[in-house]
């Protein structure tokens, strides 16, 4: 099992973020870049919670997301192809002083298959370079799309 921690800071408000994580219409894709229209399909949706299935390039998982903390949203993965056991997404919200927002994202892949688990192994070397980036480039498209531009003070994690 790989456990790999992210972190960016953002102009963009924890509802900003909880929106653009909760956003499961056509174009997730701009925000998500693992998250193609193709592999998209919403099982249910309720007003703190959603049962989605997602992914790009092959791999697809299907994650209950739970919102009931604002501030802290869980994506627990139900069913994939590749990921199972203690698999999922924490995202922790956290609002600084000063108008920005700290994302701290935790990513746990527990391969289910060989494919899996190799690659949960690729991901103990470069999935903090890797994951970070996808995290860099979809807080940035989330600032954009709330009205603002890519904070230019902070780099992407591992920059």
């Amino acid at each position: 099992m790989t456990t790999i921690h992210l972190h960016e800071t953002t102009t963009a408000t924890p509802e900003q973020i909880l929106a653009g994580l909760t956003d499961f219409g056509p174009g997730r894709g701009k925000l998500f870049g693992n998250s193609k229209d193709e592999y998209l399909q919403v099982h249910q949706m309720g007003d703190h919670d959603a049962d989605v299935t997602e992914g790009s390039n092959g791999i697809w998982e299907r994650l209950h997301y739970d919102w009931t903390d604002p501030h802290r949203i869980v994506m627990t993965t139900t069913d994939s192809n590749l990921w199972g056991g203690a698999s999922g997404h924490t995202y922790t919200l956290t609002r600084q002083p000063g108008g920005r927002t700290d994302v701290d994202v935790d990513v746990v892949r527990d391969g289910k298959n060989l494919k899996g688990k190799a690659l949960a192994g690729v991901l103990t070397v470069v999935g903090s370079r890797v994951l970070g980036k996808k995290l860099h480039e979809s807080v940035a498209a989330i600032e954009v799309r709330s009205g603002g531009a890519p904070d230019p003070d902070v780099p992407p994690q591992g920059a």
